[in-house]
Formats: C-alpha cells, structure tokens, sequence
C-alpha cells in the first residue's frame, strides 16, 4: 500500500506493472483508508509502509508477514536507545524505565479483517500516527517484530545524509557480488499438467516428478541456493517424502527466498534458458517472465527468459524432455563469502 500527501503527485511514476496509484489523503490515516479500499477483496494480509523509509529489508517485511498470518498484527519497531524523560512545561516528572520502550517503524501489517475492523471503527479519528494505536483500540493484540535501526525515517537532512552513508555501506565494500548456476530436466508424460515458470500452459503432455516438475522455477532455485551456498532443492524436499508428493513449485521458491534473507543477501538479477521441443515457449515468452519474476518478488527488468529447441537431437528434440539452466546473481555479505 502506498501512502503519502504527495502520492497523487507521483502516480504518474508509479503506474503500470501491479502497482495501484490511489490519491492520497489529507493525513497518514486519510491515505490509508483510500489504499485499503483501493485493494483488492481476496488479499489475505495488508502491510503499511511509509515511502520515506527506503532502507527496510526483506527480513523485517517477510517478519512482520509471518507474524501478521500467526497473530493478526504485527509492528516492526527497535528498542528505545535513549533515556527518556516525561516532562510537562518543560520540568522532568519521570524517568520511565526504557527497555519497555519500542520506536515503532513500517512495515506494520494486518490480517485483513483484523485492520478492516479498526478502520470501520475508528478511521474518523484523523489524529492517529499509525494504524496499530487504532488496532490496539479495537482490541486486537498487536505483536512486535524486531527490526533494524537502519530502517530509519527520512524526514531530515541529517537523515538524508545517514541513508546515503548506510547505501554506501550496503552497496560497497561490506558486500560480494556472488553468481549461481542452476539445472533441471524431467521427462514429458502424458496426462500431466505443464507447469512452467509457475505458468500452466495448455499441452497434452507434462513434466513427470515428485513436484508439479516446473524445470524453471527448479533451476532457478538452485542458481539462487548456489550463490549463496546453500546446497540445493533436494536437500530441503526430497522426492522419497510423500510429504511434497504433488507440491507447488512456488512453495518451493518461498522456501529458497526464505534462505536469501536469512543469509542477508539480495536476489539481482535471474537468467534462464528453457531447452524444449514441445511446447513451444516463444508464444508464452511474456507471461512466462512475468510470472518468473513474480515468484521471486523481482522487477520483469531484472529477469530474462528465453527458449532453445534441441534441433531434433535426444530425448529432448524427440519431444521426450523439458530442460532449463539458469543463472542468478545476488548480493551478499562479504562474511558470508567463503
């Protein structure tokens, strides 16, 4: 959800792809309620997050999610650094104890009805500085997840002038560019569905496997495991489990995105090249990249796909097997590097 006075300023930036341009409001609150009704009615979680806080990572927003599905509600916030003192006209009336004290940020994030109960309830009430002061109104537990105090606000020049240090700092010399490099080939069947790049094309054969066999999102999976030397899909759902008899591939690629972030790493960028006689991939090559990059929350610029037949040759140019290699690069802390 996008929020902000300026956000009818900027939309014209901002349109196209997934993203809804909605109209701000006059206040925080005022925004939030013209996004939420903006949102489509079968999204299960709803995350609030100020523009003004570019430096969050993947780990605070997949915490807060998590928490938000367990709990209901979820508030990244740090704990409270300095001493604090009540004071009314200026005199010190108390010195409360600080390590109660959490400075809540954004992501904050909500079961959808556990948020759409305290807009109808209290959206009247303009003043509030975030949503949670009004969950907790309505009676909701709302749950703190720890985050980073690099996930700072930027309302000040001096606050333009730490993000700029903590960008260097990421993109600099505490990081390694690392690369992987990924395969998968599954025999084609008749009577199975085919599943590629999380897509279901219409053909009368599919790929055979313990998964729903997507050679796509499997290679990449591995290329992604790869760079950050994490073994490989195997490992984590092997096909002797009749636990992940029939699974999605793209519970398969939350998982490896789950080991990203644990990592402290960053996906760039994903380059995959499908090898098939049959189907041909050509026609698909849009919704096959879209959906790529969806699965593995990334810009359509930061991935490619694209398709090679076998010329004939094995049991792949017999029309016999699907295959795919694929490359990814990411960033990753330079303690992380070998």
């Amino acid at each position: 959800m996008l929020t902000g006075e300026n956000l009818k300023e900027r939309g014209p930036l901002l349109s196209g792809g997934k993203v809804k341009v909605v109209e701000g409001g006059d206040t925080r609150l005022g925004s939030v309620l013209n996004g939420f009704r903006a949102l489509s009615g079968d999204l299960e979680v709803v995350a609030v997050h100020d523009g003004a806080r570019p430096l969050v990572s993947p780990a605070t927003i997949r915490g807060t999610f998590t928490e938000a599905l367990a709990s209901g509600a979820a508030v990244a916030a740090v704990l409270a650094k300095d001493t604090l003192k009540e004071a009314v006209g200026g005199i010190v009336e108390a010195t409360p104890d600080r390590a109660r004290f959490w400075q809540a940020q954004t992501p904050q994030t909500y079961r959808r009805d556990v948020l759409a109960d305290a807009l109808e309830r209290f959206g009247s009430e303009r003043d509030a500085t975030d949503e949670s002061q009004l969950v907790e109104k309505a009676g909701h537990k709302v749950r703190i997840v720890p985050s980073s105090y690099d996930n700072l606000k930027i309302t000040t020049p001096e606050d333009l002038v730490i993000a700029e240090a903590l960008m260097k700092d990421r993109t600099g010399s505490s990081l390694d560019t690392r690369a992987g490099f990924g395969y998968d080939i599954h025999r084609l069947v008749e009577g199975r569905p085919m599943v590629i790049s999380g897509t279901t094309l219409e053909h009368p054969k599919g790929p055979q496997g313990h998964s729903d066999g997507d050679v796509v999102l499997h290679a990449a999976s591995d290329a992604v495991l790869g760079a950050i030397g994490a073994g490989e899909i195997g490992i984590a759902f092997p096909p002797s489990d009749p636990r992940f008899k029939g699974i999605s591939s793209r519970r398969i690629v939350e998982f490896v995105l789950e080991r990203v972030s644990e990592a402290g790493a960053e996906l760039i960028s994903l380059d995959v090249t499908i090898v098939a006689e049959e189907p041909k991939i050509k026609p698909h090559y849009a919704a096959l990249k879209a959906s790529l990059a969806s699965a593995f929350s990334l810009p359509e610029g930061r991935v490619n796909l694209k398709a090679k037949s076998n010329e004939g040759l094995d049991a792949i140019g017999r029309g016999e097997a699907i295959a795919c290699y694929a490359a990814a690069s990411l960033r990753v802390p330079r303690s992380a590097a070998p």
